[in-house]
């Protein structure tokens, strides 16, 4: 499914990439609702569709990742929140083996994730993952998203990886898009990033459910 001799490079995504989103989901669409509805004393179900608004807003922009923008959007402690559901937040049961499948391999890994620098510092302070990369990334440390071209202008002047022996890797197909309209060529999408919900179909990338499935040179 992939020819590993043509990539050289791979950034991987974090949240429903690496980690379930089962976490991230529950948090935004279930925690931050509840928490305005309390603090606001508004009904839960207008709360939920003032959170919606909001969300739709800033979809695809940097503010939409940023914990520091949410906090004072919603005045909400938002870490604080983090850390008292922080058991919900789980490597994927495939994500090890692929870390370790891509070292064997010599592949050079980066992390390059649109997440907040505090929410990535919480996950890899609980999942210890971060021994296997080469480089973690925050899109923050840019000031784009990965939805935006600059983004990857950015990065690829620091990293200096060739587009065209690079694998990128993620669940959101709009970044997806972002990523192949930049120019790199090995593109794969996670289908299932939330353990909790049914796996996506999707047809406009290499899709997988589980990483075994291209674990073989």
């Amino acid at each position: 499914m992939l020819n590993w001799s043509e990539i050289d490079t791979v950034l991987l995504d974090m949240d429903g990439t690496l980690l379930d989103l089962h976490f991230d989901n529950y948090f935004w669409l279930e925690v931050i609702p509840r928490e305005y509805a309390k603090k606001y004393q508004v009904a839960l179900d207008e709360a939920r569709q003032v959170i919606a608004d909001k969300y739709e807003a800033v979809m695809g922009q940097l503010s939409w990742y940023c914990l520091d923008y949410w906090q004072k959007e919603l005045d909400l402690p938002i870490m604080a929140l983090k850390r008292e559901i922080q058991h919900l937040i789980i490597l994927r049961d495939d994500t090890l083996p692929f870390l370790e499948f891509l070292k064997a391999n010599n592949k050079r890994i980066i992390l390059l994730t649109n997440a907040h620098p505090n929410s990535l510092s919480l996950k890899v302070e609980l999942t210890k993952f971060d021994r296997y990369f080469d480089r973690l990334i925050s899109t923050h440390d840019f000031g784009y998203s990965k939805e935006q071209q600059a983004l990857w202008h950015a990065v690829q002047a620091d990293l200096e990886f060739d587009p065209a022996r690079t694998l990128f890797v993620d669940d959101s197909v709009s970044v997806l898009r972002s990523a192949k309209q930049y120019g790199i060529t090995h593109l794969l999408a996670i289908a299932n990033p939330d353990s909790k919900k049914p796996v996506n179909e999707i047809t406009e990338f290499l899709a997988i459910a589980d990483y075994h499935q291209v674990m073989s040179t």
